[in-house]
């Protein structure tokens, strides 16, 4: 199957971010269970204007990281993964059984408890830990497998981005969200109508978008997969001279190297004390981690199963059985989404914050490590 470059260089930022990524968790969590532990906290809550440092980088800078995540799944849409319908299919199934199947998991612990928002948490998968997982493993994975795990990953991260519109969102204001909707149908009529390509444009434009999404009630992070889909998209020009191929080529390293990183470091450094540990022996922590342990790998091949024995779908080419069940495991890896997710299920209820941390952590572990194991014994050639 076709990989193009750009995928290519997306999967190659997207390795190194992930051994990145577990550098900045490893030394958030050391600094937080250590003498520093209070000044390091109190660093994330230093006020910046308005908002603290870690509101700035949850609610503004990963707002850029869903632009780029809107910009990935638009150009698979168009010409990627996404845009035959077949290609498409088995991993849309894919996503829909890792997302059902981990919320059910935790639902079955958790209903009607105060726990119960925490459904959402274990639902979506974290691609660049995943990427970096199979990178290990080199010509072992066919680039199919690769494929199918960005695809059905970005269709669940979107459901995940829907969740977050609708069920973790409170209260909205609807004079705020109005002109959020009149900014995004300007920028689309410049898209669409107009057929204007000056990217800064669309920039400034989504500077203002972001704004009045934050003050809508609405997450803020919204924003970015809203811009994503008003930037001009061409698949008949060369990658340079498309604006949306500019923006996500040059949003990679940002977002590899600074953005997912700072989140890392402002969203993990947990006090593991005696309140969060009594909490991880609770029925949220166990939802947590048997949704993204078992419930996402049964899940995805469960589905992947149902389309493939009604006919709708085939597996790829030199993917077996075995590929999608490791690839089902590495669906566990949670880590940024599912993080992201807990700050807002559990926003008034700070102990709960730091047990579910610490489930997303441990369980994001293990099924990286059964990924790894059960993907290096599967034979690399049908």
């Amino acid at each position: 199957m076709f990989i193009s470059e750009t995928l290519r260089r997306f999967t190659r930022s997207e390795q190194f971010g992930g051994v990145l990524l577990i550098g900045c968790t490893v030394v958030s969590l050391a600094l937080a269970n250590s003498p520093v532990s209070d000044a390091w906290i109190a660093l994330w809550h230093l006020k910046l204007g308005p908002l603290s440092i870690e509101h700035w980088i949850n609610d503004a800078l990963m707002a850029v990281f869903f632009l780029m995540i809107g910009l990935e799944l638009e150009r698979g849409i168009y010409v990627g993964a996404l845009s035959e319908w077949r290609n498409a299919l088995l991993p849309a199934f894919a996503a829909v059984g890792g997302m059902v199947a981990p919320a059910l998991v935790h639902f079955a612990f958790n209903a009607g408890t105060e726990a119960e928002p925490g459904f959402g948490i274990p639902m979506a998968t974290d691609i660049a830990f995943a990427l970096a997982v199979m990178a290990l493993l080199g010509p072992r994975i066919p680039p199919a497998l690769k494929l199918f795990v960005v695809a059905y990953a970005i269709i669940d991260d979107l459901g995940a981005i829907v969740l977050i519109a609708t069920v973790y969102t409170s209260e909205i204001s609807a004079m705020w969200l109005a002109l959020a909707l009149g900014t995004w149908a300007a920028l689309l009529l410049l898209n669409r109508t107009l057929h204007v390509v000056t990217l800064a444009l669309y920039l400034v434009g989504g500077v203002f978008l972001w704004y009045c999404v934050f003050r809508s009630g609405i997450h803020a992070s919204i924003a970015g997969v809203m811009l994503a889909f008003a930037v001009p998209f061409s698949a008949n020009v060369p990658d340079a001279e498309s604006p949306s191929h500019r923006l996500e080529r040059w949003l990679h390293n940002p977002v590899a190297y600074v953005i997912l990183p700072l989140f890392a470091l402002a969203n993990t450094g947990v006090a593991i004390d005696a309140t969060a540990l009594n909490l991880l022996g609770g029925a949220n922590s166990l939802g947590i981690g048997l949704g993204l342990i078992v419930g996402k790998p049964v899940g995805i091949v469960l589905m992947c199963w149902l389309a493939i024995v009604t006919g709708l779908c085939t597996l790829p080419e030199r993917v077996r059985w075995s590929h999608v069940a490791g690839a089902g495991l590495l669906g566990g890896i949670g880590f940024t989404m599912s993080i992201f997710i807990t700050n807002l299920a559990f926003a008034s209820t700070p102990a709960q914050i730091a047990s579910s941390k610490i489930a997303v952590l441990a369980a994001s572990l293990v099924s990286g490590l059964l990924g790894l194991l059960w993907l290096s014994k599967t034979p690399a050639r049908l």
